[in-house]
Order: C-alpha cells, then structure tokens, then sequence
C-alpha cells in the first residue's frame, strides 16, 4: 500500500526561472527503506522539504504531494508532525535543548502529550537506542555521532509512519555511520516505520534497501530494485556513485549479478579472479613543511586533555590526511595547524619558525588557508561572484560554477558550499592548504574531481586533510594518520595504513582482503584483474 505518492512535482525558488524540481513522480509503500542519491545541488534536499509541510521553501509549486492518500494542503499540521519525521543533515541544526533528556521530551511536549507518556516513552527510547547513559549530559559536549543519534531518537519518540532522513551519515566516522545505518533498519524491521533516506555513502545502505532512486536535474532518471538500478546506471556511464563490490563487478565483465555487499563482493573475487599481492610503495619524503612537538590541548582547564603529546611532521607537497571517531580531536588538530587555536605545552612550526611567533597578517595572507568543516563561516557576502573576487571568480568557471555567482551563498546546497568554499581559499595562493571534511555533502563525480585538483595543487603547496571518507583518503593521500586517545599514531601510506586496519578501512579492502592482499582502491583490484585478461 502507498504511504507516499508524488505526480508531476514541480518547484522553484522566487526569481529563479529554473526549476530545482521538474516533473518528479516517485512512489514509496509502507514499510519500505528506500534510498535516494544524485549529484550535490539536483535537488534532493529541497525534494525532501517538500514533504515536510513545516518545512517546505517559498517558492512556485505544482504537482501532487500525497500523504497516506491526503494531499499536503489537506494533512493537518498534528498528522505531518506525528506521521512524518524528519532527521537533518547537522544535527546542530536540529538540537534546541539543553541537556539530552530535554531534547527527548521536546518534541512530545510540543505536541501536548501528558508528562506520564513522555517520561515512559523517554525512558523506553533512552535505552532502544542506547542513550540512557547520557540523559544527564549537555547536548553540545556530545560528539557528533552521539549528536545524529538524539536527533534521530527525539524523531522517533511519536513513532512517524515516514522517516525522513537528509544525509544523517555525512558527518560521522565509518564505524559510527554503520552502527547509525543498523538503528535505522532495526526501527525499518522492528517498528514498521518507512525509512525515505538521502545518501550518497551507499555502500552500507543499497544492501539493505527495497527501492533506490537516483534523482538528476530536479527529476527521477532511475528507480527500482537496487540492482536493476545499479545496472542501469553502469549502463550509463555512472557506476562511479556505487558500492565498491558493484564498481567492480562493472570494470571486470559484469559476471552474474551485481554484487552489493562486502560478503557478496569477495564471493565475486573468488569465483573469478586468482590470488594476488600488491606491493606497498617506498614512502619519499621532502623537506618539513609542519610540525608539532609535545602538544596538549585542553579546551577548558578543568577539562581532559583532548591532545596528549602529539608529535607529527608534515613534508612540503605532500597530502596528509587525518581519520578518526568522533570527538577523537581531528578538528582540534587542524586548528592548532591553523593557528586558531594555541597549544597549552608544546610547538607548532612553520616552515621552522614557532605559529605564535608569525604575525597573524602573514601566517594568513601568505601561507595558509583554512576550510572549517561549516563553509559559511566563510561567506560574508551577498553572492557568490562577490565572495570569490575576480580571480576566484576565473577559477570557479573551471570548476563549473559560473551558474552560481548571482546566488547567495547561503542559499546553496552543502556540496555547492563546500565547491565556493575551497575556490575562494584557492584564490588566496597559500602555501599550506588545511582541510576539514572537504567531502561533506559531495557527490561520487564532485569528490573525484577534488582529488585530481588536490593532487595536482600539491606540485606547488602542502595539503592537510581531516575526514571521515576513507574511500576518498585512500586515494588522495600520500599518508594516513590515525588519532586515538589523544595520540596521533605513526603515519603511513595509505595502502599500508589501510590494510593493516580491518574495520577503519575501506569498502575495497574488506573485499579484496586475502584475495588481492595490499589493495585498498576499486582502481588497484582493476588493475589486477586486467593484468590477467
């Protein structure tokens, strides 16, 4: 049975004569875990808000939007309250209260449900969803995966028929993004809630997914079983965007069906390809470009050591990238590098001279640009062609984005944000270029053209990385560190780094492992199977 049906769904925003959605028809039945992905800025987002009556743009609308058989003009502001909930993609955005138990008993005492329900329902979601041991805790010393799982948890306190959730994974580490990804199929299995979810990190969701969609130009191209629609898409030249083990199986004939999973993929290898090791390569080294002695960090005094002793040294046109959980201190890390923040004991250097004692007029105008991982911070301006300048404005039409320079920078999608972004840093000519989560919000095609920018922007500058995307360190990086307790451990190169770890590593390894032992890249398995044939 349909619980959502959208006909012929157009929109746009005021003084805009494109249409973000165009003629967009989609269907989703009780019951259902349904995934929706395309390119950054096609759309999705806005799709979503759509739904959402609270939430819906100003803007030219047409078409149906209909809601267990009620079109949206005619559900009340109660019904779409209770029956649709809707998890963002920050969820800074969507915390209001305080302390975690607040913020579970918000949403109900909005809505006028007497104390005894909220304090039982609370209690019975505190433990569902494993947060019982925060309930006392402030909401902003939560790390960010702890933070996704309160939004996600306050949601589900009046039980939604639909559960609506806007890129909830783009945020978190690997480890947590998969156990986020579990909860949400449990309360798909468990609870019969409909999950509609926006990804682009689809090797953990087409797995387990009913239906997959993938939306270009405001409009549905694909829709179906997740595997008819993974061959289409190869079909059409964009296997890029899928899960390892089908990116594979593209690239090396198309044997049988198309594998979606880790367990599925090594079966795949197995049954055609014969064991093979690839080499690690010699790591080479240049001049030092930064370094950290002995650092501690502390935010407050009274406060843990967020740093213990960090020493690493960053070599001149080289990109090295830092992965980590949550709250494991890689931000903080590029902060110190930045000279935002300074070190309670210990130094920073660059190019061999102590931060602090570089005037913050030539440590920024001369040497180094920073991209935080909110993009808005950077935007004070009206529009995009003004925040880039002229010779920002030369490179983002490279880059593509000529379209966007009469729009307001806040108007933009999170991957368009972070394009604008990173080209008015690359304006400035630094000679350290400091990264947090620059893939946040990219699609599969955006990412790749960042990696072929980053590498050949490294012929003349030094890059270092903070991410949770370790497909995209993988490929990017000349090393790879780790951050655990406080500690940055020994970085290595990538291939090194990756097979040597068995669950923060990437989807190809977990395929490949004691198969084509060494390879932590689609492109590395490839290569193995074409030396053969």
């Amino acid at each position: 049975m349909e619980l959502l049906s959208i006909e012929n769904l157009k929109f746009r925003y005021p003084k805009n004569n494109e249409w973000v959605i165009n003629n967009l028809s989609l269907s989703v039945n009780k019951g259902e875990f349904v995934v929706l992905s395309g390119p950054t800025g096609c759309g999705k987002t806005t799709l979503f808000k759509l739904i959402k009556k609270e939430l819906s743009p100003n803007g030219e609308e047409s078409g149906k939007i209909l809601f267990s058989g009620k079109e949206k003009k005619e559900i009340s502001a109660l019904e779409s309250a209770e029956g649709i909930g809707f998890v963002m993609q920050d969820p800074e955005n969507q915390i209001v209260a305080e302390k975690v138990l607040n913020e579970l008993s918000f949403y109900m005492e909005n809505l006028g449900y007497p104390p005894a329900t909220i304090a039982a329902r609370v209690g019975e979601l505190s433990n569902y969803f494993g947060l019982t041991p925060l309930i006392g805790k402030d909401t902003f010393h939560l790390s960010g995966g702890q933070k996704q799982l309160l939004a996600l948890a306050s949601v589900m306190t009046v039980f939604p028929d639909l559960l609506i959730l806007d890129e909830p994974t783009s945020r978190l580490d690997p480890i947590t993004a998969r156990e986020f990804i579990a909860t949400l199929k449990r309360i798909n299995e468990e609870l019969g809630v409909t999950v509609l979810l926006c990804e682009h990190r689809l090797e953990e969701v087409l797995p387990i997914a009913d239906k997959f969609f993938y939306m270009e130009n405001g409009a549905i191209s694909f829709g179906g079983d997740p595997r008819s629609v993974c061959l289409s898409l190869s079909e059409n030249g964009k296997e890029e965007i899928l899960p390892a083990a089908a990116r594979i199986w593209c690239a090396t004939g198309k044997k049988g069906e198309a594998p979606l999973s880790v367990r599925e993929g090594k079966a795949y290898l197995e049954d055609y390809f014969t064991k093979k090791t690839i080499a690690c390569p010699i790591e080479k080294r240049d001049e030092e470009a930064l370094r950290a002695s002995n650092v501690w960090f502390r935010y407050e005094k009274n406060e843990a050591d967020v740093l213990c002793g960090v020493d690493f040294t960053v070599y001149r046109n080289e990109i090295l990238t830092f992965v980590g959980g949550n709250g494991s201190g890689k931000s903080t890390v590029i902060k110190l590098l930045a000279g935002i923040k300074k070190p309670y004991r210990g130094q920073i250097t660059l190019f061999g001279k102590n931060v602090r004692k570089i005037r913050k007029e030539e440590l920024y105008a001369d040497n180094i640009s920073y991209l935080p991982q909110d993009p808005t911070l950077l935007f004070v301006r009206d529009t995009v062609g003004e925040e880039l300048g002229e010779e920002g404005r030369l490179l983002g039409e490279e880059k593509g984005l000529k379209k966007l320079f009469n729009a307001h920078p806040h108007d933009l999608s999170g991957g368009e944000m972070q394009k604008c972004a990173l080209v008015k840093l690359l304006s400035a000519r630094p000679k350290i270029l400091l990264l947090d989560e620059p893939t946040k919000g990219l699609d599969a095609e955006s990412k790749k053209d960042l990696m072929c920018l980053l590498k050949d922007l490294k012929k003349t500058l030094t890059v270092v990385i903070v991410t949770h995307d370790v497909e995209f360190a993988a490929e990017v990086s000349d090393r790879c560190a780790l951050l655990f307790g406080g500690e940055v451990l020994p970085p290595a190169h990538p291939q090194k780094f990756f097979t040597e770890n068995y669950f923060y590593t990437t989807s190809a390894s977990r395929v490949a492992r004691g198969i084509v032992d060494g390879a932590v890249t689609v492109e590395q398995i490839v290569s193995c199977y074409e030396s053969e044939n």
